[in-house]
């Protein structure tokens, strides 16, 4: 019977790290209801298994090595892919909110291939970027996957730096700030994510649709989808937009900026709102319950990003970037040209991927006339 609780634990584990790609001990520990000592037990029979990789701290799913058995006894089995001499440097600004998925398709992709992954953290607060970029190489990486911490636009001063490293790179989530530049890189398109949010609820019926975001690099993304729909769909600019700046999650600076943000939206009759992060729309979700208003009822809601948004007391309808999908092409990408045997005769390639909406319960049915 205890073996079976330990095989029911494991299998929990790696649920909850499908789910959210990199967790900590400490959030597996809370999750789970245990000891972070059982889980640092389970954590090393899973790595045993070649199911997860443990990283400072917590875990991760260990990308695939093997090919799965074939569904036939008949079929073949898949060739097991050779070892490129390839190493791909991972730059990220987060291992816990965003990137995960987007880690675990860069480690997908490289495993299908045969190529190792190594990934260097940096971060908002404390950019390392040039730093890490210099580690990475030194490391022996033989490709660069670049999320530099900064907005949507990398600096041409990071630029500069990875011309100097002398590595293919591509771009994740990031574009040069000249667009004439030969540069690879992949991208959300967080302006249609928005758009798309906003059509939906003036679909519902909605004629304002306020916006908040929270000071991340795609908070000017998402901002310039909502007016765009704002302008294209002919609604009415009154809604309240507000960016908050990036405060301390569950701080009371934080908290000010949701009342305002509420009182802003009931001044003015706003009654459906697209909020970045989901973190922020669940936080704005309780504060509106503590203002007496009912999700979806008195405001509609649509968070951005999908991290989370599932989890909410009401379950968020959420623009829904591809994360992983981002990480496989990118590393894709850069495969083609570290394999490649005239890696210059390749066009430069910039992909685009269109965020979808997933409607859950808190954008509501059609607003009354």
């Amino acid at each position: 019977m205890a073996d079976m609780l330990v095989a029911q634990r494991h299998e929990l584990l790696v649920r909850e790290l499908e789910a959210s790609g990199v967790l900590k001990i400490t959030e597996l520990a809370t999750r789970l209801g245990v000891s972070r000592a059982t889980i640092r037990r389970d954590l090393v029979d899973l790595e045993t298994e070649g199911r997860v990789t443990r990283v400072r701290g917590g875990a991760l799913l260990a990308a695939p090595t093997t090919p799965q058995a074939p569904a036939h006894p008949a079929a073949p089995p898949a060739p097991v892919p050779q070892d490129s001499g390839h190493t791909l440097g991972l730059l990220v600004p987060s291992a816990t909110y965003y990137y995960p998925r987007v880690i675990a398709g860069v480690r997908a992709a490289a495993a299908e291939r045969g190529a190792r992954v190594i990934i260097g953290l940096t971060d908002y607060a404390q950019p390392r970027d040039h730093e890490q970029i210099a580690e990475l190489t030194a490391a022996g990486a033989t490709g660069l996957l670049i999320v530099s911490t900064g907005g949507h636009h990398l600096p041409p001063t990071t630029l500069d730096h990875l011309t100097t490293a002398g590595l293919p790179y591509v771009l994740l989530e990031r574009q040069p700030q000249n667009p004439y530049v030969a540069c690879e890189y992949v991208i959300s398109d967080h302006q249609q994510g928005a758009y798309n949010a906003v059509r939906h609820l003036a679909e519902l019926g909605h004629q304002r649709i306020a916006l908040f975001t929270n000071g991340s690099p795609t908070a000017p993304l998402v901002t310039q989808g909502h007016a765009q729909a704002v302008h294209h769909l002919g609604l009415d600019p009154a809604a309240p937009t507000t960016d908050s700046g990036r405060p301390t999650l569950g701080s009371t600076e934080a908290t000010t900026h949701y009342d305002h943000f509420i009182n802003a939206c009931r001044t003015t009759h706003t009654r459906a709102a697209l909020i970045h992060s989901d973190h922020d729309a669940i936080e704005i979700m309780r504060r509106a319950r503590a203002h007496r208003l009912r999700i979806p009822d008195d405001l509609a809601l649509i968070a951005y990003d999908d991290e989370i948004a599932s989890l909410a007391e009401v379950p968020l309808t959420a623009v829904a970037p591809h994360k992983h999908e981002l990480g496989v092409h990118a590393a894709h990408l850069l495969l083609d040209r570290l394999t490649h045997p005239h890696p210059d005769s390749l066009p430069i390639r910039q992909l685009t991927l269109q965020p979808r909406l997933i409607v859950r319960t808190s954008s509501g049915s059609p607003a009354p006339a």
